[in-house]
């Protein structure tokens, strides 16, 4: 039997995976890195670039508030009055619990993940709000680029801080770049803006010893894929159902590989019900193969909303593994 790091290989190598990855199983996430990122469930605050969050009690996630005069970037054109980088932390205090996990991980078994979220996109929108920050792109590209590079030797430092603390083989990184039925910007914008800042980014984890870049987006972004190939993207975390899998398994497949194809929405609800979870896993094993796709729920991270529902989904794939391999 294959270990899970060596199945992971055969799967997006287009070798000889004797079972399904299964969901995040090959990734061993380090979310205890000091990214700043904060989980404050019912509560309102302001996070270390001045964005303020919200989570209301009974609600699946928080959002960045931007009414009221709350947006950090108020004008797009004075943004370089606003915005300052935050403090990255360095002292060995404050990632002694990330390089515990780190140095916890067999790495022959699994990756060591770094985490780092939101990504450039998302941060944009975070910081001013979405209309807002799609209109800039329009009407103040020379203002957004220079918002973008600024965002980009941000991470860009922060990355240098984790490869020197952690030594991650790999790179779990959110933005979402769609929703589930498009993309938020064209492609041609997406190659203008975005593309250029990933690819320095993704280059640098990969001059850096990362061998695996995953990249999250719970959405729509067939359209965007040659440009994931192009910034070093390896898999696709996030792969919705409104995207056509199987179609991009057959065009980009040894290129890239798609990691989702069980719509968190659908499985992950009040109402879940082990049934529904078998149909979902079975019709996203049966329809999208063996290579260069790996079964997983879309949300990104290795839990559920609703309790129960993780774990079933890794028993049905299980149970497809048994039947298809």
């Amino acid at each position: 039997m294959l270990t899970k790091k060596q199945n992971l290989l055969e799967t997006i190598n287009g070798g000889n995976p004797d079972r399904f990855v299964n969901q995040y199983e090959f990734l061993n996430i380090i979310m205890e890195t000091p990214t700043g990122i904060e989980f404050r469930y019912g509560e309102t605050w302001v996070d270390h670039w001045g964005i303020t969050w919200q989570w209301p009690e009974g609600q699946l996630g928080m959002f960045p508030v931007h009414h009221d005069g709350k947006a950090v970037i108020q004008d797009i054109t004075k943004w370089k009055d606003v915005l300052k980088k935050p403090e990255i932390l360095t002292s060995d205090e404050a990632w002694a619990a990330a390089v515990a996990h780190a140095n916890a991980v067999d790495r022959n078994e699994e990756y060591v993940a770094g985490f780092f979220a939101p990504g450039i996109f998302e941060m944009t929108h975070h910081l001013m709000g979405m209309e807002n920050a799609l209109m800039a792109l329009y009407e103040e590209p020379e203002a957004m680029q220079e918002l973008i590079d600024f965002l980009v030797s941000y991470e860009l430092d922060f990355a240098q801080v984790m490869v020197d603390k952690i030594h991650p083989d790999c790179i779990f990184h959110h933005d979402d770049w769609g929703s589930q039925i498009s993309s938020f910007v064209s492609p041609d914008m997406f190659e203008e803006f975005f593309l250029p800042a990933y690819k320095k980014i993704y280059g640098f984890y990969k001059a850096n010893g990362i061998e695996l870049v995953v990249h999250h987006s719970d959405s729509y972004a067939a359209n965007l894929v040659p440009f994931m190939i192009e910034m070093g993207i390896d898999i696709w975390q996030g792969v919705m159902n409104t995207n056509n899998i199987p179609e991009l398994i057959k065009t980009y497949g040894e290129k890239i590989s798609f990691m989702g194809g069980i719509h968190s929405g659908l499985v992950d609800f009040p109402a879940w019900t082990p049934e529904i979870v078998a149909e979902n896993v079975e019709k996203a094993c049966r329809e999208n193969g063996k290579l260069y796709f790996i079964p997983c729920q879309t949300s990104g991270l290795p839990m559920d909303n609703f309790e129960g529902v993780y774990e079933t989904i890794n028993k049905e794939i299980d149970r497809m593994s048994k039947e298809l391999f």
